[in-house]
């Protein structure tokens, strides 16, 4: 079967992890594996002081698609968790990795910065960041994603399969 590739985007504490964390095992058990691009632990290699400038996350997020691209090029299948506010990102991405599907993950402000377990909300509130998804800059959602998951009506376990569902009938077709 034809690898694939899967960016997971939405604001900041939204549920995009913990759906990736649920989703992993849920391949697996398919057997199928996937490297997945989680937006922190790339950033601490290709920015380890990150300043979140504009310029850095245009940087960053045109390093994520290639890296996607490349793997997929080799057969590995890809999960990009990150948020990508900008959706200049996610159209780069389609550039670099052919078939790419795109999950939306809808969650309001109020309940992302209520889930908020890295203080990256509390930081932008207290003027410690002002760049923060949501608050100081725009998140521009997918205009038509493969999938749209709310998380306040959706658990992750629930949302991971659902993603299950999309990624075999895009590999079927």
């Amino acid at each position: 079967m034809a690898p694939f590739a899967l960016w997971i985007t939405g604001l900041p504490a939204s549920g995009k992890s913990s759906i990736v964390a649920r989703l992993l095992p849920k391949l697996a058990s398919l057997d199928i594996t996937a490297e997945v691009l989680e937006s922190d632990a790339v950033r601490r290699i290709l920015t380890p002081e990150a300043s979140y400038a504009q310029e850095e996350r245009d940087l960053f997020y045109r390093a994520l698609g290639f890296m996607g691209g490349r793997l997929l090029a080799h057969g590995v299948n890809v999960i990009i968790d990150a948020t990508a506010s900008r959706r200049v990102y996610r159209d780069f991405a389609r550039t670099q990795i052919p078939g790419l599907l795109e999950v939306s993950i809808e969650c309001p402000l109020h309940v992302c910065m209520e889930r908020d377990k890295k203080g990256t909300y509390r930081r932008g509130l207290q003027g410690e960041s002002s760049t923060v998804p949501g608050l100081q800059e725009p998140y521009e959602a997918p205009l038509s994603p493969d999938l749209v998951i709310n998380t306040t009506e959706l658990l992750p376990d629930a949302a991971a399969d659902q993603i299950v569902a999309l990624i075999r009938s895009r590999r079927q077709s």
